[in-house]
């Protein structure tokens, strides 16, 4: 497994401009927001879903991504799995709330993705994902690595 900080460095190297930063910072958490709202709205099994309303495929697959990143820095797998909670809490309130929240969820994802291919055109640069998957997972460890910088925790 390569090091974090490959990982990080590489990612970066596509997100220098300045206005595609501030998009990524806007457009990361909206699209996992929409990842996961779209995910909640999958039936699980009634075995599934009678131990806890919050068991859904949401969590259910978000296990092997948190157990991804807490591979690659205990300190970013705990900041990561904080963030996620939150997103977990604005899900179930937007669950609560009218249009249905599988349409919320497409909205606020294809909008975030345009979002972020306007950053890249603006970078002049493609994605990172286009050449390794990876980096989808790696987008939210680099705005979090960014944020502990700025606040001097080491990850």
């Amino acid at each position: 497994m390569r090091p974090l900080s490959h990982w990080l460095d590489e990612y970066g190297e596509s997100h220098q401009n300045p206005a595609n930063k501030t998009i990524h910072w806007i457009c990361v958490p909206l699209i996992m927001l929409g990842i996961i709202g779209l995910l909640w709205e999958i039936p699980v099994p009634a075995t599934l879903s009678g131990v806890s309303p919050y068991l859904n495929w949401a969590a259910i697959l978000l296990i092997p991504a948190i157990i991804y990143w807490f591979a690659q820095s205990v300190t970013l797998g705990i900041g990561i799995a904080i963030v996620w909670l939150g997103i977990f809490v604005v899900t179930n309130w937007l669950d609560s709330l009218a249009p249905p929240l599988w349409l919320t969820s497409i909205a606020i994802f294809v909008g975030a993705w345009i979002g972020q291919f306007i950053g890249h055109v603006i970078e002049g640069k493609r994605p990172s994902f286009f050449k390794d998957m990876q980096f989808l997972l790696i987008g939210p460890l680099w705005l979090l690595a960014a944020l502990y910088r700025r606040l001097g925790i080491k990850y």
